[in-house]
């Protein structure tokens, strides 16, 4: 009985970590759905830093200071998104070391990481457009060719 309760316990802690996208063999990936969530998140952010900016303008109350830590936990946790699926699906599963374009894309993923970090360090719009582009860039390197997303400001 209680070897029964600690595998259901163990199954139950467990399985959130068995529906993220896996680093075994599995064979099932989204790259595009990684593009479209990258961008995604960086919209976010971009949006977040317009909110600062326009509650940063006027009268400073509890309220505004309510809003303005939310917008920066928001754009932290967008770009943080951003740098995991970096790290954990680009680099880790997808840009393999044989491929004839592994230092173009590997530079171009290191570029989206530092772009996201810099969007965590300022509430400068320009550094969510360099993250955008930068994003452009890895798609290029990654898929040869030129992205075709609708994403807009």
């Amino acid at each position: 009985m209680i070897r029964s309760a600690l595998s259901v316990a163990f199954l139950c802690a467990f399985t959130s970590l068995a529906m993220a996208h896996c680093q075994v063999p599995c064979g099932i990936y989204g790259d595009q759905l990684r593009f479209q969530q990258m961008l995604e998140d960086e919209h976010t952010i971009s949006k977040a830093q317009a909110q600062l900016n326009e509650l940063s303008g006027g009268d400073i109350t509890p309220q505004t200071v309510n809003q303005m830590g939310r917008w920066v936990a928001a754009k932290e946790d967008h770009a943080t998104n951003i740098q995991n699926t970096i790290a954990a699906y680009f680099m880790a599963q997808r840009i393999k070391a044989d491929n004839e374009n592994y230092v173009k894309q590997l530079t171009a993923a290191h570029a989206v990481m530092v772009a996201a970090m810099k969007c965590k360090q300022s509430a400068d719009p320009a550094t969510a457009e360099a993250l955008e582009k930068k994003i452009f860039d890895l798609y290029r390197a990654y898929e040869g060719k030129e992205p075709a997303f609708d994403h807009d400001h």
